[in-house]
């Protein structure tokens, strides 16, 4: 399913940020910092913007990773440039 909405050539990329950050556990919760999700939202509750099931469908959580991914960084690529410096995005 997540394959199918994130651009073929971003693909890798977001993968590997999603495995790094959540192991694709959509109720993956840091236990430091409290954030949620596959792609770690902080608040988790951000992830409302997309859909109001983002508690429990990996659908919305990973639409709303993909368009964090491309507004903060433009690209799932460039986050895992930047993940791969930093190790967060």
């Amino acid at each position: 399913m997540a394959q199918s909405m994130v651009p073929a050539g971003q693909w890798a990329a977001f993968d590997a940020i999603v495995s790094h950050e959540s192991g694709w556990n959509p109720h993956a919760v840091n236990a430091s910092s409290g954030a949620y999700g596959l792609g770690q939202a902080l608040p988790g509750a951000k992830m409302a913007s997309v859909g109001g099931d983002w508690k429990s469908n990996p659908a919305t959580q990973v639409q709303w990773t993909l368009n964090y991914m491309n507004d903060r960084y433009g690209s799932p690529n460039a986050a895992w440039a930047f993940w791969q410096t930093h190790h967060w995005y």
